[in-house]
């Protein structure tokens, strides 16, 4: 049976999605898991957690724990999937300083991890932690797949790619519910034998194709989004928005309150959370796989400072992603019990693909995922040397991904604003110059719309100041 190293295990409600999928799939039932994390307490609940579920599954798994630098080489030595989910300087002090400084110039930002600013410092300060996990990797499990999940997705992906040996795909969550929640929240309805196309690169793919019985489904898809954007679309009571959006599977407490609270935006005001892709898919033709307040500042359309009256009209969240780690963090507080110290747990297994991908991996049974590879040739109107978002298959020979050939054109360029910017921060990570950075910020769609390069290398200067030793030193 595999070995699977979890690295960042802190992480505890995604180790259950992966984890506990893991748990539930015969082929990786009887796997030894280990658990790396820098922090001793949330290493520690995640193991109480995963013990739980380990039981409510059998019991075949074997559970370890490693914790701290001096036991990475341990936890990762034989294994076969290494699986990342790690978040390096947290939310305080590195999210705080990625969204307060950027702020005193005048940039402002909703999520910030993936691009922008934000997603540059994320990245320079990721990189180095990855490229000493990639070195243990060829050391000790040089034959592993490396799953990354942390974003920046094409960033992080990119370096491993172009700096190590390690064999690496990028996973990402928005791809397989991109066509159900498009659909579903047009209230047209989703079933099995809708058939979808999705490429392009990570939280900037497209919904090439979306057809039922071979009948294409934009043009009523653009109809309604059109009425819906003006307030205008009937989403029926809310019994029959919750029954819709929940597409027949049973609502965490959660995800049942942000769609009651999203339904009740909508009756009094007729705006909603997913603005911002319908106008982006109203103006270049496609739909676009992550989210409105992702995408509001990968584009220089939405957040500025002269037409601020457009945050209101598209329902941009501005902050978002501070807002949203303060909450997490205080529920937690008051929860994490329920799944920490919960000797009954049980787990149902989840969409995630990392377990997908090891079972196919093993039993050599195929299945399809959408995966962040290098593109050489794959987009032939993107970079070769850019990260693309791509149907891939996978079975006993890896993962392998699908010639897509040209993107529209329209579509290829806008992937092209923010490839730029992966693609420097990269160099900058490679080289350790701080022109990099700067190049990199500066060709940032957001960011370049709003500040003078001046005001850009000013504002990275103090960013690399207030990180300090959470990157490495540039020259």
């Amino acid at each position: 049976m595999p070995k699977i190293t979890f690295m960042g295990a802190g992480s505890t409600i995604f180790a259950k999605n992966v984890l506990g999928d893991c748990m539930l799939t015969p082929a990786l039932a009887e796997s030894t898991i280990a658990l790396y994390d820098i922090d001793a307490h949330r290493l520690n609940e995640s193991k109480m957690m995963l013990d739980a579920i380990n039981r409510f599954a059998g019991g075949k798994a074997n559970i370890e724990t490693y914790l701290g630098v001096e036991n990475r080489k341990a936890a990762l030595k034989g294994a076969n999937y290494v699986v990342n989910a790690i978040q390096v300087g947290g939310y305080d002090p590195c999210t705080i300083t990625d969204f307060e400084i950027p702020k005193k110039y005048g940039l402002q930002q909703t999520i910030a991890d993936t691009l922008g600013v934000g997603g540059v410092f994320r990245a320079l300060r990721t990189i180095p932690v990855m490229l000493d996990f990639a070195k243990d990797m060829e050391e000790v499990c040089p034959d592993a797949w490396f799953l990354n999940y942390t974003n920046p997705m094409a960033m992080l992906t990119g370096a491993m790619l172009q700096m190590t040996n390690v064999k690496t795909v990028g996973l990402c969550h928005s791809v397989q519910v991109c066509a159900s929640n498009l659909l579903n929240e047009l209230n047209m309805g989703y079933s099995e034998d809708i058939q979808w196309k999705i490429a392009g690169i990570n939280h900037q793919a497209w919904l090439l194709e979306c057809t039922k019985d071979g009948v294409d489904l934009y043009p009523e898809i653009k109809r309604r989004a059109l009425l819906y954007n003006q307030g205008k679309l009937d989403i029926g009571t809310l019994e029959e928005r919750l029954a819709m959006m929940s597409n027949g599977e049973e609502l965490e407490e959660r995800w049942k309150t942000h769609i009651i609270d999203e339904y009740k935006l909508y009756q009094e005001t007729g705006k909603h959370n997913d603005m911002v892709r319908l106008e982006l898919m109203r103006r270049f033709g496609y739909y676009i796989t992550e989210s409105s307040e992702h995408n509001s500042e990968y584009t220089p359309y939405f957040i500025k400072k002269s037409y601020p009256e457009l945050v209101d009209r598209f329902n941009i969240p501005l902050d978002e992603y501070p807002r949203r780690c303060i909450r997490q963090i205080k529920e937690w507080e008051e929860r994490g019990h329920e799944l920490t110290k919960n000797p009954e747990l049980t787990h149902v297994r989840s969409r995630e693909y990392a377990s997908r991908i090891m079972e196919a991996m093993e039993t050599n049974i195929p299945t399809q995922i959408g995966g962040n590879v290098m593109n050489q040739g794959l987009i032939t109107n993107l970079p070769s040397n850019a990260v693309v978002e791509v149907p891939c298959l996978v079975d006993r020979n890896g993962v392998q991904p699908t010639y897509i050939g040209n993107l529209p054109e329209q579509c290829a360029a806008l992937n092209r604003t923010n490839i730029n910017v992966q693609l420097m921060t990269i160099e900058a990570a490679k080289t350790l110059k701080k022109d990099c950075i700067y190049q990199a910020v500066m060709l940032d769609p957001h960011a370049s719309a709003e500040l003078s390069m001046d005001d850009i290398v000013a504002m990275c200067d103090e960013m690399i100041e207030a990180h300090g030793d959470w990157m490495p030193k540039f020259n």
